[in-house]
C-alpha cells in the first residue's frame, strides 16, 4: 500500500465514514430507537427496595408506581390535589361503627371502628410472570422440583410465563405482607395502631414462620398467608374488601392510594420463595410483578433501568377535565387517550450531574432537573424575584416548570433543652430572636438558587388550612409591609434577646458569650459553607453556635434519646392533609417518649387538644378556624426556626407533553407523550459534528507522510539497482 493510499483510508476512518448512518455519530440510544414512542431519563441512586410492602423513598417509587397498582390513586390534573378511583370501582364506602360493629345512628358519636368498603374493577390482569404459569390442571409451573431452577439466572431465563384477574383476595395478601415481621415494613407500626387485629395476625405469623424454618430444609420456606385470617381484612366476593380500622381515621384513605396497598399475587410470593432464586437476586424486590401500564424489562441499576408497556394493562384513559387553563395550555389534548402514551422508558444511571445535564441539552434525555453547577446557564430571576428561562435555554425550545412540594426544612430546638427548650417567655423569647436572625432569603438563595419560599408555619402552600396573603404572615418573625412579609430586624431581635435575659448575646451565669450547640450530620462539598453560614446568623446575636457534626448514626441516637439541643430536620408529605404536618408537632408523637416524628419533643396541651379535634374533620370553615389557632400557638411557642418549603424546578423539552407537575402523585409516566419526530430533528440539529479539526489532524499527518515516502521510494530505486 502506497504512503498516498493509507492516508486516504486513514482519513476516512477519521472521519467515520460508512459507520456513521442513522442518526447523530454521539447519539448514545440504537438507531432503531430514534423514531419510537420512548421516554428516556436518568436516576442517580440505584433503588434498594422494588418490594412494594418494604419500599419507601422516592427513587424506588419512581419505578414501582409505573407497575404496581393501588386501589385509588391522584388526578393527574385536578389542584388540590384529589383522590379518584384507580382498580377501585369507585371511591371506597365508609361506615362507622359501634362497640358491637353496628352502624352508628347519630352523626354525633364517636365511632369505635370504621369499615372501609370497596370494589375492585373486573377484568384487570397481571402482567406476563412465570408465577403466574399453569399448567393444563391449574397448577403452577415452576415448583420446588422444575428443571428450569437450576439453569436460570434471571427472570427471563424462565421459559414459560401466565397470567390471571385481579382480586380483592390479592390486596387483602399484601395487607398481611405489611404486618409480616420478616419484611420490616415501615408503615407495620402505623397500621398497627389502626387495622384491627394487625399487631395479633404479625404474632401468629412470626410464630408460625418460626416453626416452619424449624422443619424446613431450605433458607428461605414460604408461609402461606392465606391460611392465616386479620380480623380487620375481609374479603367479601371475588371483587369485595372490607378494612376495618380501630377509631376514626379520615386520613387512612390516603393510604389506599399508596404503594404499600397494592395487590399482590399469593401465586408471586409463593414462586420467589422457590429454592436457589434468593441466592440469585431472583426475589421481589429486584423484579416486581403488577397490574399497572409498565413491567420492569431490564433491571440493570449500575446502568439502566428499562420499562416497558405491561401487554395485559386493562387500558385506563387520559383524563378528560381539569383545572381552569389546563385546556388552554394543550394538557387536555390527549382527553379520552388510552394510556400509556409511550410504550417503553429507558433510564440511564447518572452519578454525576455534568453528564446528565450535558445529555439532556444534546436532547438525549426528555427532562431534568437542574444542579447548582448549571443553575445559572439554565435560569435567571427577573426584578420582581420571578424565575424565567435563559435565552439560551429558550433558543433550544426547552421550557421551566415549577411546583412547591408538600414538604418542609427547619431548624428544631429540643424542647426537653434547659436553655433553648421549656415553655417559659425566657426561653420562647430566645427562639423568636434565633428565628428572626436565622435568614432564610438568604439561605434560599446562596444554597437552594432561589428554590424555596421561607415559611410562615408548619403547612406549605396547597395544603389545606394555609394562609396566603396577610393572614398567612408569622407576625412574630415578620412584619407585614402591604400584604407581604418583611423579615423583622436584627435590631429587634438583638431586644427580645435582650428580654430573655441575653443582652448581647451574654450568658448572666457565665458572664461569657451564650454558647449553643448545633448536632448534624451534614456531609458533602457545600456542608462546610453551610455550617459556616449558621455560625454567622448566631454571630449577629453574640451567640456562640458550636457545631457537633456526626454519623447519620450517632445524630440519629442522638435525637431519640433527646440529647441534641439544636438541629435541622424536614418532612414530605405522605399525603396532602394538614394533619400529616401537625402531627410532627403533636405531644404523644414526641421523640424522646414514643419514638415518634415529633423531633422538636414539643407538648402544649392546648396544641394537642386542638390537633385531637382537627384531625378527624371535613376540610371547611369550622377546620380551617381551629388550623388558624393551632399554627398562632407555634408561632408563639416558636418550637421550630421556620425554614422554608422547597420547589422544584423541572426542565423539559418541547417535545415532551403533558408537563403538570404532580408531586403528591409518583405515577405519572403513564400520561406523558413524546413527538419523536420532533425530537429526532432536534437531535440531529444539535448534534452536528465539527469535523474540521479532524480533516485539519488527518492533513497534517498526509503531510508528514511525505518525506517518509519519498525516503523510502528512494531506498527502493537503490535496491533495485
Amino acid at each position: 500500500m502506497s504512503g498516498r493510499l493509507y492516508g486516504v483510508f486513514f482519513l476516512l476512518a477519521l472521519l467515520g465514514i460508512g459507520g456513521c448512518e442513522g442518526g447523530p455519530w454521539n447519539d448514545p440510544y440504537p438507531a432503531s430507537e430514534a423514531l419510537g414512542d420512548v421516554y428516556y431519563s436518568s436516576f442517580a441512586e440505584r433503588p434498594k427496595h422494588l418490594d412494594p410492602a418494604r419500599s419507601y423513598s422516592s427513587n424506588e417509587w419512581s419505578f414501582i408506581s409505573q407497575i404496581y397498582e393501588p386501589l385509588l390513586q391522584y388526578h393527574f390534573l385536578k389542584r388540590p390535589y384529589q383522590l379518584v378511583p384507580l382498580t377501585a370501582v369507585t371511591m371506597p364506602e365508609v361506615r362507622p361503627l359501634d362497640a358491637d360493629g353496628n352502624p352508628l345512628t347519630t352523626a354525633d358519636a364517636e365511632p369505635v371502628f370504621t369499615d372501609y368498603i370497596v370494589y375492585v374493577q373486573p377484568g384487570i390482569l397481571y402482567q406476563p410472570h412465570p408465577a403466574l404459569a399453569r399448567t393444563a390442571d391449574g397448577s403452577p409451573v415452576y415448583d420446588e422440583e422444575h428443571p428450569e431452577l437450576v439453569d436460570v439466572h434471571t427472570l427471563s431465563d424462565f421459559t414459560r410465563t401466565g397470567t390471571r384477574e385481579l382480586t380483592a383476595a390479592d390486596y387483602a395478601y399484601q395487607i398481611k405482607r405489611l404486618a409480616t415481621p420478616g419484611l420490616h415494613s415501615p408503615i407495620a407500626g402505623l397500621m398497627g395502631g389502626y387495622i384491627v387485629g394487625f399487631d395479633k395476625f404479625s404474632g401468629k405469623v412470626e410464630e408460625a414462620y418460626e416453626a416452619l424454618k424449624q422443619e424446613s430444609p431450605t433458607d428461605n420456606p414460604w408461609l402461606d398467608l392465606r391460611g392465616f385470617d386479620m380480623e380487620g381484612v375481609e374479603v367479601i366476593d371475588r371483587y369485595g374488601l372490607r378494612i376495618r380500622i380501630k377509631g376514626s381515621y379520615p386520613q387512612f384513605v390516603y393510604w389506599l392510594g399508596m404503594n404499600f396497598f397494592s395487590p399482590l399475587p399469593w401465586e408471586a410470593d409463593r414462586f420467589y420463595h422457590l429454592p436457589g432464586l434468593d441466592e440469585k437476586n431472583i426475589t421481589l424486590d429486584w423484579f416486581p410483578v403488577g397490574t399497572g401500564p409498565y413491567m420492569l424489562s431490564e433491571n440493570n441499576p449500575n446502568l439502566r433501568m428499562v420499562l416497558e408497556a405491561n401487554p395485559y394493562f386493562l387500558g385506563e384513559r387520559y383524563p378528560a377535565d381539569g383545572d381552569p387553563g389546563d385546556a388552554e395550555a394543550g394538557l387536555l389534548d390527549d382527553a379520552g387517550k388510552e394510556l400509556p402514551l409511550v410504550s417503553r422508558a429507558v433510564y440511564g444511571l447518572e452519578k454525576e450531574s455534568s453528564p446528565r445535564w450535558n445529555k439532556f441539552l444534546q436532547g438525549y434525555y426528555d427532562v431534568s432537573g437542574i444542579g447548582s453547577d448549571s443553575f445559572d446557564q439554565a435560569v435567571q430571576f427577573g426584578a420582581g424575584g420571578d424565575a424565567r428561562l435563559t435565552e439560551a435555554m429558550k433558543d433550544k425550545g426547552i421550557e421551566l416548570e415549577t411546583a412547591v412540594q408538600a414538604s418542609l426544612f427547619y431548624l428544631g430546638f429540643n424542647m426537653r433543652d434547659p436553655v433553648v427548650g421549656g415553655d417559659s417567655e425566657r426561653a420562647r423569647l430566645l427562639r423568636r430572636a434565633i428565628s428572626i436572625a436565622i435568614d432564610m432569603e438568604e439561605f434560599v438563595s446562596i444554597f437552594r438558587n432561589g428554590r424555596g419560599i421561607p415559611a410562615q408555619g408548619p403547612l406549605p402552600p396547597g395544603i389545606f388550612g394555609h394562609r396566603e396573603g396577610a393572614g398567612g404572615i408569622n407576625t412574630y418573625v415578620y412584619d407585614d409591609v402591604a400584604g407581604e412579609p418583611v423579615r423583622k430586624s436584627i435590631d429587634e431581635a438583638r431586644r427580645l434577646l435582650a428580654e430573655a435575659g441575653y443582652r448581647d448575646g451574654i450568658d448572666p451565669e457565665t458572664g461569657a458569650p451564650l454558647i449553643l450547640y448545633y448536632d448534624n450530620a451534614a456531609a458533602g462539598p457545600d456542608s462546610k459553607a453551610l455550617l459556616n453560614w449558621y455560625r454567622k446568623q448566631f454571630q449577629k446575636l453574640g451567640i456562640q453556635l458550636v457545631i457537633r457534626a456526626t454519623d447519620y448514626n450517632r445524630f440519629q441516637e442522638k435525637m431519640r434519646k433527646g440529647t441534641a439541643q439544636l438541629f435541622s430536620w424536614g418532612w414530605n408529605a405522605d399525603y396532602p392533609d394538614p394533619e400529616n404536618f401537625f402531627f410532627l408537632l403533636y405531644g404523644p408523637h414526641a421523640k424522646v417518649d414514643s419514638g415518634g416524628e415529633n423531633a422538636a419533643n414539643y407538648q402544649n396541651d392546648e396544641f394537642d387538644a386542638l390537633f385531637d379535634r382537627m384531625k378527624n374533620m371535613e376540610n371547611g370553615p369550622e377546620r380551617q378556624a381551629i388550623i388558624d389557632d393551632m399554627v398562632e400557638i407555634l408561632r408563639r411557642d416558636a418550637p421550630w426556626g421556620w425554614g422554608f418549603y422547597p420547589v422544584d424546578y423541572i426542565l423539559h423539552h418541547d417535545w415532551y407533553r403533558n408537563a403538570k407537575p404532580n408531586l403528591m402523585a409518583n405515577n405519572t409516566l403513564k400520561y406523558k407523550r413524546i413527538d419523536a419526530t420532533q425530537r429526532a430533528a432536534l437531535r440531529e440539529e444539535w448534534n452536528q459534528p465539527v469535523i474540521w479539526p479532524m480533516v485539519l489532524l488527518a492533513l497534517v499527518f498526509l503531510v508528514s507522510l511525505v518525506p517518509a515516502v519519498i525516503v523510502f521510494r528512494r531506498r527502493e530505486r537503490s535496491a533495485a539497482r
